[in-house]
């Protein structure tokens, strides 16, 4: 018994040295590689904005910059937009706060943009706050209505800006589920109301709070005047549709089909993809809409031109997010620069800072153009938030 009691320790030994032995030459090849290639920390995120070259230069119809300064500056100024008169536009956007303490300071989790510090939880609230600056600065007739949990401890006193308390699950794991939800809460009171006042359009732009508006959005409704949703599209196979801007029409017809349509949506998402409840659940429900429908031309995806087709009993407006929904520094279009149409710019993911530096520099440039300058310069680049 000794003997073999003596072997098996022995082996036990030799099979830790050469575990050891093994993990010691992986970390000395890493250590290796990193010294000889610095580059390759490609999980690096920046505190700052990292410029480069607009991408588009000498392309036709794409904005063209020298620098921070746009050369073809296509935006109308503020003033041009104040007069106008037509249907009102109100946006809704869902928005709560995971952190209730949003005074708590932790040294850890604060980053600075600009001359100002944020929380976790502040710098949600200041993407709010801008979301709700750039809608007002492109369209100052409009009002934004905020969807939220009851119990979600925040409050924005904005004038033109509206708390709009919806019941329901809003947990990071389900919160793209309870958006189409509480869309579909707020479209079932926009008919109650109408019913009760007839005759007061009102149109509706669903979006995220991570958008930015740098462009009127009236001529929508007024260029499409049959439509009862509006959805954006690109060309990706998988997810050509981004539900993160949704324009609905502001009639009794419009709303209730709207309303119909977002509902077998929901439907879709419950029975086929709540494994991907947390995110993209809602675009692949989407999509599936779209594909089931016999004769749909996917093809008309890739050319990015706007059209129009009837889904079951909605009439869906399919608008490219090249123009109502880009996205920096990848999504449509990018590649090929920045379409001087370009009426939504949405700031998704890491890119939130991206959002709060490009309003801080506007307050500087008071230009537009210029500012698309420097959206379309920062790169494909990792940033804090």
């Amino acid at each position: 018994m000794t003997y073999w009691g003596g072997w098996r320790c022995f082996l036990v030994s030799l099979s830790l040295l050469v575990i050891f032995v093994h993990l010691f030459s992986v970390i000395e090849l890493q250590h290796e590689s990193l010294v000889k290639d610095p580059q390759k920390k490609v999980n690096k995120k920046f505190d700052h904005l990292v410029l480069g070259p607009a991408a588009g230069q000498g392309l036709p119809n794409r904005l063209q910059c020298q620098g921070l300064k746009a050369l073809n500056k296509t935006h109308l100024p503020k003033s041009s937009n104040a007069s106008r008169v037509g249907d009102r536009i109100v946006f809704v956007t869902v928005f709560t706060v995971y952190n209730t303490q949003l005074d708590s300071r932790v040294s850890t989790n604060v980053v600075t943009v600009g001359n100002a510090s944020y929380t976790k939880a502040e710098r949600s609230m200041a993407i709010l706050n801008v979301f709700v600056n750039f809608i007002q600065l492109t369209m100052p007739r409009s009002k934004v209505i905020i969807l939220s949990d009851p119990a979600s401890d925040f409050s924005l006193h904005r004038d033109g800006v509206t708390m709009y308390p919806i019941q329901g699950e809003y947990s990071r794991d389900k919160l793209m589920l309870q958006r189409i939800k509480s869309y579909i809460t707020f479209l079932e009171t926009r008919l109650k109301d109408l019913a009760e006042n007839p005759g007061n359009t009102t149109h509706y732009i669903f979006t995220d709070s991570d958008v930015a508006v740098v462009d009127d959005l009236e001529p929508l409704f007024h260029s499409f005047p049959n439509f009862h949703l509006a959805l954006t599209f690109r060309n990706n196979k998988e997810q050509p549709l981004n539900s993160g801007f949704i324009a609905v029409r502001g009639t009794s017809d419009a709303i209730l089909r709207a309303k119909n349509y977002l509902q077998e949506v929901l439907n879709i998402y419950r029975s086929k993809y709540m494994k991907a409840s947390r995110m993209l659940g809602d675009q692949l429900a989407l999509a599936w809409t779209i594909k089931s429908q016999p004769g749909f031309d996917l093809k008309r995806f890739t050319k990015g031109q706007a059209f129009q087709e009837e889904i079951g009993r909605t009439l869906v407006l399919f608008l490219p997010c090249a123009t109502y929904n880009w996205t920096p520094p990848e999504g449509a279009g990018q590649f090929h620069g920045m379409p001087l149409d370009v009426k939504v710019v949405h700031f998704k993911g890491s890119r939130k800072r991206l959002m709060l530096e490009s309003w801080n520099y506007f307050n500087s440039s008071s230009d537009i153009s210029d500012m698309l300058c420097l959206i379309l310069m920062s790169g494909r680049t990792k940033y804090d938030f």
